[in-house]
């Protein structure tokens, strides 16, 4: 897989709502109603990502579920972090 470019990365995130880069990886935090939502939310992400064959970082506080998306085959960002990322964003309620 092919790492992006700083445009291409400035370019999907511009097409990411709520998605920001930190330490050259792609992150969102996510605040559900309780604990309980919070591994409902979980349980979506892992439903995706298998289907993806792409997993993202996940630590979960309480309510607080923030994810991190990159490819750590290719060392950094690819279309298919981007990808993930907004059907993880497409969820019902993610908020």
């Amino acid at each position: 897989m092919e790492l992006l470019t700083d445009d291409q990365i400035t370019a999907e995130l511009n097409e990411s709502p709520g998605w920001a880069l930190a330490n050259g990886e792609i992150t969102r935090t996510f605040t559900r109603q309780d604990f309980k939502d919070a591994f409902l939310l979980v349980g979506a992400v892992a439903f995706l990502a298998e289907e993806a064959g792409h997993h993202p970082d996940i630590d979960i506080r309480w309510n607080k579920v923030k994810l991190t998306l990159s490819t750590h085959s290719a060392g950094g960002l690819t279309a298919a972090d981007f990808a993930l990322a907004r059907r993880i964003s497409a969820l019902p309620g993610p908020g």
